[in-house]
């Protein structure tokens, strides 16, 4: 395979939605939850999210536990994951967290039209790749993470990268969160947004494994790709 095993984690409300309508983050899950999330940074080679996360979150997308910090070091790994951000048009702020905490790697994935002057001052804080012409090019990147060494990439979203890497046929695996809440609203972010499938061109899955976490469920999916 000429890219990453790439997989989705994502927590949801029972109705599908990310955040409020006010694009404002809500706690989905439990402390069991964030315990899993953190473990499976902890095994990526990377994590990746959309520049709408950053804007709307400010994550420092960092490794919490200092065992599983601790660990990476003695495996010879950077503590935290290489931190990836899907940036079209270099709007990310540079005192945003994740250029401001924990050690490791970033990269910030840029258009080619992106401002020239903003992407000089990114790469004193972040290795930058250009590619595509308006936005960033999904596969292109994918197959450039890889020759970076990027075996296993984690994607923590938001909705228009969900889409993104699921319409251009990139994701193996989703891992979804459903707490037992509904948030509502039609302007509020979905697990994927973006233009969506027509009939012919859906999407299909394979349950692998459904489990009770606290007062929720997390459900793994195998991606099969169109459904017949």
């Amino acid at each position: 395979m000429d890219r990453p095993f790439i997989f989705i984690n994502s927590a949801m409300s029972a109705d599908g939605k990310l955040s409020t309508k006010e694009r404002k983050q809500v706690k989905i899950s439990g402390k069991l939850d964030f315990e899993r999330m953190d473990e499976l940074r902890a095994q990526a080679d990377a994590i990746m999210v959309g520049i709408g996360t950053v804007l709307a979150d400010d994550p420092s997308l960092t490794i919490k536990s200092p065992e599983r910090k601790a660990s990476r070091k003695a495996a010879g790994k950077s503590e935290n994951p290489v931190r990836i951000i899907v940036d079209s048009a270099a709007r990310i702020p540079l005192n945003s967290d994740i250029f401001k905490k924990g050690e490791g790697l970033r990269v910030i994935a840029v258009s080619n039209s992106a401002p020239a002057e903003k992407i000089k001052s990114l790469e004193e804080k972040a290795r930058v790749i250009k590619t595509g012409d308006f936005k960033v090019n999904l596969p292109e990147l994918a197959v450039k993470l890889k020759e970076m060494g990027i075996n296993t990439l984690m994607v923590e979203g938001g909705a228009t990268l969900n889409w993104g890497m699921l319409s251009a046929g990139l994701v193996d695996e989703v891992y979804t969160f459903v707490g037992n809440l509904i948030i509502g609203g039609k302007t509020a972010p979905t697990f994927t947004d973006g233009e969506g499938f027509t009939e012919a061109e859906l999407l299909g899955l394979e349950l692998l494994s459904a489990e009770k976490i606290e007062a929720g469920v997390l459900l793994k999916w195998k991606v099969e790709g169109k459904r017949n």
